[in-house]
């Protein structure tokens, strides 16, 4: 039988604490903190997204990603001899998507599971002048000053993980989920990093919106059977306060989608897959999105 998303989700999680406390034998959170609060300025990843909108654009937070549990290989050496093999270069990947007119840039950190890693974070933040997102599964403080040490601008909050780490269903304001999310969107702040917040659906919505961040994103793929639909994204827009950005996540892959989306307000589009594939991914954006 095929796992769900939320099988692969436990195992991740499961995998993520096991990393943090190996970090912390290595660095206690004390000195990793210290080090996170003299880290050199971030860049505004709100206000990037906030200037694309304003001149009229689509925002898009391209992602640079080299696998997923869900597609395997998206770029890079691959054993199936179908897939096309481009060379996976963050920081010209960066260089290209700054190129073509990204607002700004999403990557993958983990590395079990995404092949991803910090120092891609790290590369590609040095090679243009795009604030970047630190696409990871984040669950401790000690991630989060991790985060701005590489220099990360903004910081993923999922919470359908925080949901499954508190062993809650409901979806009350006082959950214990809520709690966490919003102890670690302070700590992000204090920092002077953003903070996005994932949901699946209406329940999660709610809870993200006990947060203050006005980035709230919509991730239009299903936990339990992997399909994406933008439905996903559409469904929740009648829920969504005014003074929240929507970002639409997964999915995106056509210009018809994009039309979609902006025919329903929609402007910001955190995607990767479709340029992770393509020989130019920075083209490829041009070409979905301008």
């Amino acid at each position: 039988l095929k796992k769900t998303m939320s099988d692969i989700l436990k195992k991740i999680l499961a995998v993520k604490k096991q990393e943090i406390n190996a970090a912390k034998a290595t660095k206690p959170y004390s000195s990793l903190l210290q080090e996170a609060k003299s880290t050199p300025p971030s860049r505004d990843f709100v206000a990037a997204i906030h200037n694309k909108i304003n001149a009229g654009q689509s925002a898009v937070i391209a992602e640079i990603k080299q696998a997923s549990p869900s597609k395997g290989i998206l770029r890079g050496k691959s054993s199936d001899p179908e897939t096309p093999s481009f060379e996976f270069l963050p920081a010209e990947i960066a260089k290209t998507y700054a190129l073509h007119g990204a607002a700004c840039l999403s990557v993958l950190t983990d590395k079990q599971f995404f092949l991803g890693s910090p120092e891609y974070l790290q590369a590609a933040r040095t090679a243009c002048s795009l604030p970047v997102l630190r696409k990871d599964f984040i669950l401790e403080d000690y991630q989060i000053a991790e985060a701005r040490v590489m220099q990360a601008d903004c910081i993923l909050l999922i919470v359908s993980a925080f949901v499954m780490e508190s062993g809650e269903a409901s979806s009350h304001s006082s959950s214990k989920a809520v709690q966490r999310m919003l102890q670690l969107e302070k700590l992000a702040h204090a920092l002077n990093m953003s903070v996005l917040v994932e949901v699946h659906d209406a329940m999660e919505l709610e809870m993200a919106l006990q947060l203050t961040t006005p980035l709230i994103g919509v991730n239009n793929r299903n936990l339990r059977t992997f399909a994406t639909t933008l439905d996903s994204t559409l469904q929740l827009l009648d829920q969504m306060p005014s003074n929240r950005i929507v970002v639409t996540e997964s999915g995106i892959h056509t210009v018809a989608d994009v039309a979609l989306m902006r025919d329903h307000h929609v402007n910001v589009f955190l995607v990767g897959e479709a340029f992770m594939r393509a020989e130019d991914p920075g083209k490829e954006l041009q070409k979905l999105f301008f």
